[in-house]
């Protein structure tokens, strides 16, 4: 938190600066004219960018479709940051909220996101995922992807349960299957260590291929390998239907998402895997994609500050202290925030707590808690030592140097809520804590701090994925995206377990497009 206060002064004299050279970058590259490609050294009717849950949704409708597809990812595996996501995914009005007798409806999710969103959600394009999840559901359970059968997470700011969760515990329970699924289409090519450089154009604009590394060597040593980083050798790839960006977010580019937000220092940790840069997003910005809300960067409210990246414990922290626990300021012993509230909430309040003199509030649930959750959510962090285990709050309260006799009345307080299904205090949704409070004995504690998780802004796109251009406002002829690397669906914060069913349902849509064209 000290690196963030500290950034205005350090960056905002460069913030303005880089942004500037950033933009200007991207307007001077209008990609490269068709007319100037002398031969096209590899043929495809879909070329994906990006190998997550957008890219390969994509590539499975297209593929099935008898297209002739080919997905680039610059890492050395695939999967980017849908492999190491928590993998719970909403889906609003399903079957198995119908079983439970939980009253959902597509106005009522949007409602939710815009609630976190701040209002400037595109609405068009939550109605879609609304319309279209329980087909993208279907999708993913017919490729082998597996949930925990007839359960609904309850997950922050979501009004009514209304997520599966997967039972892998990670977004590689898509990823995996999904991979092997494709692996099983004839005409669908998988590339690791392929770096897209840039598009090809024709004189309408039209985007018909792309330029390309293959054997690229991600370094994360470099500040910026998007813009650093010459390894590989070119190719000059035709995409005959189209190109689809899947690219992901920005949260580890150091140097644009500072452009975008000058409080987020080069030191400013982030959940993501080191290949979350922009090179992607500016090229696409390059050939007149439209670019909103870019200047909107997600904090997750769940990680721990002893562990770097997205860690072990994000799981633990979210689903058992914040679905049912309480976290509280150690200063004073008390609650402060709504632990069950969207994401830019929570991060927000965090921050207030921790200020300068990293004073990590405490997040705590108990043994019953634990028992009621995923198991592997609890015996990592147990094991990294991020967790701890106390037999007696009081314990639990010397450990982490907690304010104890108002930290005790103010656990004592809340059980009282959970069982009255009212927080007088902050207005929690308790009712469907099923009872589970702090109580049981042994009690678990630990360490909150916000990372970098999501970058609301990127391209913008229609119902069918297609990239909108800055200039006329139509889609861009032979463009399409979906997941992160778009803008619009979350607003300034998304809800939890919103990003997999984005990604993956938008991903599917484009699919199907290129599949009309088959």
């Amino acid at each position: 938190m000290s690196d963030i206060n500290l950034a205005r002064r350090s960056f905002l004299k460069s913030g303005a600066a880089v942004a500037a050279t950033l933009m200007a970058s991207a307007a001077a590259n209008a990609g490269i004219p068709a007319a100037k490609v002398q031969k096209w050294d590899e043929e495809y009717d879909v070329v994906i960018i990006g190998s997550g849950f957008a890219g390969m949704a994509c590539a499975l409708k297209a593929g099935r479709a008898g297209l002739k597809v080919l997905i680039l990812e610059k890492m050395p595996v695939v999967g980017g940051n849908s492999a190491i996501c928590g993998g719970n995914v909403a889906c609003p009005v399903n079957p198995v909220q119908a079983a439970q007798g939980i009253k959902d409806s597509k106005e009522l999710f949007i409602a939710d996101c815009l609630k976190d969103g701040l209002g400037i959600n595109h609405t068009e394009l939550l109605a879609t995922i609304a319309d279209r999840c329980n087909d993208t559901i279907k999708m993913v359970v017919d490729c082998g992807c597996e949930f925990v059968p007839n359960k609904m997470l309850f997950e922050a700011g979501h009004s009514v349960p209304r997520s599966y969760e997967i039972k892998a515990g990670t977004g590689s329970g898509y990823i995996r299957p999904m991979e092997a699924e494709l692996k099983k289409i004839p005409t669908v090519t998988i590339r690791t260590r392929c770096k897209m450089d840039d598009f090809v154009v024709d004189e309408t604009g039209a985007v018909v291929g792309i330029t390309a590394r293959t054997g690229y060597r991600f370094n994360a040593k470099l500040v910026n390998d998007d813009r650093e980083n010459k390894t590989g050798k070119a190719v000059t790839i035709r995409a005959k239907k189209g190109v689809m960006l899947a690219a992901g977010g920005f949260s580890r580019d150091i140097e644009f998402r500072q452009a975008q937000d000058p409080r987020v220092v080069p030191s400013t940790d982030s959940t993501n895997q080191p290949g979350a840069t922009a090179g992607v997003l500016i090229k696409a910005m390059g050939i007149g994609a439209l670019p909103i809300q870019l200047c909107w960067l997600q904090f997750l409210p769940y990680c721990n500050p002893r562990e770097k990246g997205f860690g072990v414990s994000v799981n633990f922290t979210n689903h058992a202290c914040m679905d049912y626990g309480v976290v509280v300021d150690r200063k004073t012993g008390k609650r402060f925030m709504d632990e069950h509230a969207g994401r830019k909430i929570k991060s927000d309040a965090l921050f207030q707590v921790i200020g300068t003199d990293e004073n990590y509030p405490i997040a705590v649930c108990d043994q019953a808690i634990v028992d009621a959750i995923n198991p592997s959510f609890v015996k990592l962090p147990l094991e990294m030592g991020t967790v701890k285990k106390f037999n007696t709050l009081e314990e639990l309260a010397d450990h982490f140097k907690i304010n104890k006799a108002p930290f005790l009345e103010e656990v004592k307080k809340f059980n009282g809520y959970v069982a009255a299904g009212e927080d007088k205090d902050f207005h929690r949704i308790l009712k469907f804590n099923n009872g589970l409070n702090v109580s049981k004995a042994p009690f678990y504690g630990i360490e909150v701090s916000p990372k970098i998780h999501h970058t609301m802004g990127g391209v913008l796109i229609n119902t069918k994925a297609q990239v909108i251009s800055a200039t006329t406002g139509q889609p861009i002829k032979g463009l399409y995206a979906g997941g992160e690397i778009t803008g619009g669906v979350h607003g300034a914060s998304r809800l939890g377990t919103v990003a997999v069913i984005d990604a993956l349902t938008f991903g599917m849509i484009a699919g199907e497009e290129f599949a009309k064209m088959a």
